[in-house]
């Protein structure tokens, strides 16, 4: 995480549910990149069979479509928790620096808004996993190729729920030194 004032190593480390939760979201993280690499290997196995012996590996595109949104959600906690979610954070930067109560108040206003916009996401994503399990929602073309929804569905659901609770952690990092316990 950046220097930005936030009560991150130290603090972090005392605590067993928060060291564990690390874990989980690292673990995530790790998993999606693996996903990466497996996908790669079957990218370049299924354009060697492609041009070498005109036998391409049917579904080979279905499934990177449905990856890309699961590796996705599994690295955006971790994103998050190292600091390097997609961000511009010149002024919070130069505000922490110059008035740090006034930077955990703009943490505190960008965690809340996280937190609040994952949750949102959440009740969209929960109607759609347990329709795509209920209906058994699939994706490719029957008789060709099909991969089941709801294991990605399960995925998003999962992960934003990780994101969210990422989010709320940082709020209270920025929230404690305001209180007095930073």
């Amino acid at each position: 995480m950046p220097d930005n004032g936030v009560a991150d190593g130290a603090e972090r480390r005392r605590s067993a549910p928060l060291r564990a939760f690390g874990g989980l979201v690292g673990g995530m993280n790790a998993a999606g990149t693996c996903w990466i690499v497996v996908l790669m290997v079957l990218i370049n196995i299924e354009a060697i069979g492609r041009s070498a012996f005109n036998t391409p590996i049917i579904g080979v595109i279905e499934m990177i479509e449905i990856s890309i949104v699961g590796i996705v959600f599994l690295q955006l906690a971790d994103s998050l928790r190292r600091g390097v979610l997609t961000r511009s954070d010149g002024l919070f930067n130069q505000v922490m620096a110059r008035n740090p109560a006034a930077g955990h108040v703009m943490g505190i206003v960008t965690s809340a808004l996280g937190a609040g916009f994952m949750g949102l996401v959440l009740t969209g994503s929960v109607p759609f996993f347990v329709d795509a399990w209920q209906q058994n929602y699939y994706i490719g073309v029957e008789g060709m190729f099909t991969a089941p929804v709801w294991p990605i569905a399960l995925i998003i659901v999962v992960a934003i729920t990780v994101t969210m609770i990422q989010f709320l952690i940082d709020l209270a990092d920025h929230l404690r030194p305001l209180i007095g316990r930073g």
